[in-house]
């Protein structure tokens, strides 16, 4: 959102079905096989079953409709096929309307450690079983009306509770800590940092979140967690705005990276 791409998104044949060469199809592959094998026992439950409802394997890439159809039925959700980068405002109308939207292009061999941009690994591997979820979808849905309602210059701080949740966000499961956050799933790098112990790890604490900057071009100093998704889909309940505006007056906290950088 807000930046240009340099990735082009596929467009569909007449039976709406996206064509994939044999070297992307590998790419998917060596993807799909290496994160589920990183992932192991640090992926939350609720990420694999949405992987095993969704079907996917190694052999394809997942086509759009497919799991828009399962998804539909699953949790009422869906998916949409955009272009690489939306704007803020479709991205957040599409939320609303539990739908995701998802770039259709693959990441090139060079980039397939770390993508900043969404390609469709990062938009159906990492996304796409979490929206299984029937609590997480409530909060993708109120996120995304949030969005919609909140004054312009809040959008952006209170997307930092999108981006320490859906994208990196942590789940305590059993006493363990657990990876949900998209970022995490689909990115070898990432998940290796994410298990590791670098990073600080914080309860969930919306105050704490809207005053935490980040970066998209940096493994993340910094994770998120949460105890259950009801306790994510309720943190909505809470007087936002309110929250946000305080956020605002109160100032970030000290930057965890290097913002010259």
């Amino acid at each position: 959102m807000g930046k240009s791409s340099t990735y082009t998104s596929k467009i569909p044949g007449p039976d709406g079905r996206f064509r994939y060469d044999a070297e992307e199809t590998a790419i998917w592959s060596e993807l799909y096989r290496r994160q589920m094998e990183k992932l192991g026992d640090f992926a939350c439950l609720s990420y694999l079953a949405g992987q095993e409802k969704l079907g996917f394997s190694p052999n394809s890439v997942p086509q759009v409709s497919e799991i828009d159809q399962r998804l539909n039925a699953l949790t009422g959700a869906g998916v949409k096929p955009v272009a690489a980068i939306i704007p803020q405002a479709e991205f957040s109308g599409l939320l609303s309307e539990r739908r995701f939207p998802v770039a259709t292009f693959i990441r090139r061999r060079e980039h397939i450690d770390y993508i900043e941009e969404p390609d469709i690994f990062h938009e159906v591997f990492g996304h796409c079983p979490m929206l299984t979820d029937p609590a997480f979808c409530v909060f993708m849905e109120r996120f995304g009306g949030l969005a919609q309602e909140v004054p312009k210059k809040h959008v952006l701080r209170l997307y930092r509770l999108w981006w320490f949740t859906v994208e990196f966000g942590l789940i305590r499961e059993d006493g363990a800590l657990k990876a949900f956050g998209a970022g995490i799933m689909s990115s070898p790098s990432e998940v290796d940092h994410a298990k590791c112990g670098t990073a600080d790890v914080l309860p969930f604490d919306l105050m704490t979140i809207f005053r935490t900057a980040y970066r998209i071009d940096i493994l993340q100093p910094v994770y998120f967690v949460i105890n259950s998704f009801d306790e994510l889909a309720a943190s909505l309940d809470e007087n936002i705005p309110e929250l946000l505006d305080r956020a605002r007056d109160m100032g970030d906290l000290p930057p965890r990276f290097d913002i010259a950088a």
